[in-house]
């Protein structure tokens, strides 16, 4: 069939473009498509040669003291095996990452301490003591009156747990009196003396009165580690995994959020006068089962569940 005029003349112009080299139109998708074919591509190389760094990941993990993110979704980068990208789950955009923070923010919740052993203070030497260094820092800075630790709650935390039913506070009761056995055991009838002497903090957060360095105090950190495997051995999450430092708080800025917002770090030239005090000596004679948050009693003290009490030469 013979063709029209203008339909040859269309043709005939198409074929010279192809002659001359010049794609049709549709060949400049093709051409897009290519292009990003090959960035993907070369994407995926660049991605091989970068393997994950886990091991930097953990180590900054680690040091997190409650995670939100598993270590699964910091590596999901740089993920390249397709093994793991099988494993890994798919997740629509930010709603189910979201949904796993909250998630891991609960359950962390959860396990934190909500009780503790306490080794109270009682010696009015080192309570008036401490009174007098409390009073020196508030006149300094008014502020930190909030920030101050009642003489009747002043006690030394040697163990810290989370109980979350009456039925394990029941366990918990009867694991600090199968420690009296143990702990008389590594007493032997001995007075323990317990020096304090000097202050510290912690991170300018905490004032706290260290624990002279001596037999005692060594004696006193190996109770806390067998009373800590006695509640773990009756299936109580206790303990914590740095080493016990034992030390009495005074002062601390976390008693008050509105403190937080106006006071970032605790100044320690306020205490510097007291750098080195000696406070006096503690007796070693009771340590008690206490709720960090049921009401206090009448005097200041945590709430106590159960206690053990030591008869050790020179008390009665």
């Amino acid at each position: 069939m013979a063709l029209r005029p203008a339909e040859g003349a269309e043709r005939a112009g198409g074929e010279a473009r192809s002659v001359a080299g010049v794609a049709p139109k549709h060949d400049g998708l093709e051409n897009i498509q290519q292009k990003k074919i090959f960035k993907e591509n070369e994407e995926e190389t660049q991605q091989r040669e970068e393997p994950c760094a886990a091991d930097s990941v953990d180590s900054l993990m680690a040091e997190m003291p409650f995670v939100d993110t598993d270590i699964e979704d910091e590596c999901a980068m740089c993920a390249t095996s397709e093994l793991s990208i099988k494993k890994k789950r798919k997740r629509t955009a930010g709603r189910e990452i979201e949904e796993d923070i909250q998630r891991k923010k609960k359950k962390n919740k959860q396990y934190q301490p909500n009780y503790f052993i306490s080794l109270p203070i009682t010696n009015p030497k080192i309570t008036g003591s401490i009174q007098t260094v409390q009073d020196a820092i508030i006149q300094k800075d008014q502020r930190l009156s909030k920030a101050m630790v009642r003489s009747g709650s002043l006690h030394v935390t040697m163990l810290v747990m989370h109980l979350s039913s009456e039925e394990e506070i029941s366990i918990a009761v009867g694991a600090l009196s199968d420690s009296k056995v143990f702990v008389d055991n590594l007493l032997k009838g001995k007075r323990v003396d317990l020096s304090f002497q000097g202050i510290d903090h912690f991170r300018n957060q905490v004032g706290f009165v260290n624990l002279a360095e001596n037999d005692h105090t060594t004696l006193l950190k190996e109770i806390a580690e067998t009373m800590k495997k006695i509640f773990q051995e009756k299936g109580i999450m206790a303990g914590e995994d740095r080493a016990f430092k034992p030390h009495l708080t005074f002062m601390k800025l976390s008693k008050s959020t509105e403190l937080r917002k106006e006071v970032k770090k605790i100044d320690s030239s306020l205490y510097e006068d007291f750098k080195n005090h000696y406070f006096g000596d503690e007796v070693l004679h009771r340590f008690d089962l206490c709720s960090m948050f049921k009401k206090k009693q009448p005097n200041g003290y945590y709430y106590c569940e159960s206690s053990i009490v030591f008869e050790t030469a020179g008390t009665t």
